[in-house]
Order: C-alpha cells, then sequence, then structure tokens
C-alpha cells in the first residue's frame, strides 16, 4: 500500500514538474528571449558577484568572487575554473562567464545568500572524459556527445537544503538555457545553451 501511495506521490510531483515546465517555457516565448538577449545583467557600482561550489566526489570547495562593479575579477575566474575542471581527469578550461552570471541569479531566485555552496555533480567535461561516459551507458546514456560540459557551458548541480523540484523549478523560471531534470540521480543540469527542457 506505501508503495502505492509513493508511486501517486512520485506520478503527482513529475506531473506538477511538467506543468511548471510547460508554464516557465511559455514565460520565456513571452518575454521574446529578452533573458537570453541580456544575459549577464549590468552590476551597479559595489556590487559583486560570488560563487561558493562544492565537489560532491572530491569534497573540494571554492568560493570565489568573480566579478565587482560591472568587471570581471581575473583570480575568482581562475579559481572557479580550477573549482568546475573534470574532477575525473583534472583538465580545466574557461567556464563561460554567462554561466557563472546564470548561477548566481539562481541561487539569488532560491534567496540563498552569496556564501550558500552550490553542490557540483559536473561542471566541465574534457572530449575523453564525455566519450567514456556516452560508451558506459546505464545512468549515463543520456550523455551528448557534443555535450555543453565540453564547451564549458554547464553544471550539473544540487543544493544542500533545497529540493529539487524547488530547484528545477527555478533554474526553468530563469529561461537561461538549457534546463535538464534528473530525480532518479539527485541532480539538475542547467547550460547556457538554447532555452530548452528535457
Amino acid at each position: 500500500m506505501q508503495t502505492t501511495t509513493d508511486d501517486a506521490l512520485g506520478s503527482a510531483a513529475q506531473t506538477d514538474s511538467i506543468k511548471l515546465s510547460r508554464r516557465a517555457l511559455v514565460g520565456c516565448a513571452i518575454a521574446g528571449g529578452t533573458a537570453l538577449a541580456f544575459p549577464i545583467p549590468a552590476m551597479a557600482v559595489g556590487t559583486e558577484w560570488r560563487l561558493a561550489i562544492r565537489n560532491v566526489h572530491n569534497n573540494e570547495t571554492v568560493d570565489a568572487v568573480f566579478a565587482r562593479s560591472g568587471a570581471f575579477v581575473p583570480e575568482g575566474l581562475a579559481e572557479l575554473n580550477h573549482g568546475l575542471r573534470d574532477w575525473r581527469t583534472g583538465q580545466a578550461t574557461v567556464m563561460d562567464r554567462k554561466l557563472l552570471a546564470l548561477l548566481v541569479r539562481l541561487r539569488e531566485k532560491l534567496e540563498l545568500t552569496g556564501g550558500a555552496k552550490i553542490g557540483l555533480i559536473s561542471g566541465y567535461r574534457s572530449p575523453a572524459t564525455n566519450a567514456a561516459l556516452r560508451s558506459a551507458g546505464g545512468a549515463h546514456s543520456g550523455v551528448a556527445s557534443q555535450s555543453q560540459h565540453m564547451l564549458g557551458k554547464a553544471t550539473d548541480i544540487m543544493v544542500p537544503g533545497v529540493s529539487l523540484d524547488r530547484l528545477h523549478g527555478a533554474a526553468l523560471a530563469l529561461c537561461g538555457g538549457g534546463v535538464g531534470f534528473y530525480p532518479r540521480d539527485g541532480f539538475v543540469h542547467v547550460d547556457t545553451g538554447r532555452v530548452r527542457h528535457w
């Protein structure tokens, strides 16, 4: 009996998520892609963008200010490039600044403080890692051959204390790019590619 109740609740949550997805995409269409036209919002003098992340695989943390008063901070960008590297190979790339700004906007949408750590499941993926994940299949059967991860434009994330449904809804509402929902694997994918969801 309990299993039936859990299944029904799971189905209801998935239906709510699908409704939210459609509503969010309609909102993005009505906005006419305004969010994409200005993916990095203007900064007021004296404000700063800060990201705190914790890699769930190796427990490494980065807490860096990457923009201040409208200018990017090279040291902060370098720290985040390193923190978002391919944890399997150690290879890093220059991460998309629009992605970093999107993660800040997502944290703000969730009404979290600048020091609230985002749990990183995957950031940059080297071509070798991406190919290995694709060939492994199973849980990685949805890995795209031309993944946004390989371009430094995607992250798979979770936020401690925030439900995946809430994280997913906030990501969709931002209309900042692609959003994938992986409740069984415990993460939400966000990227700065075209607006789409799965």
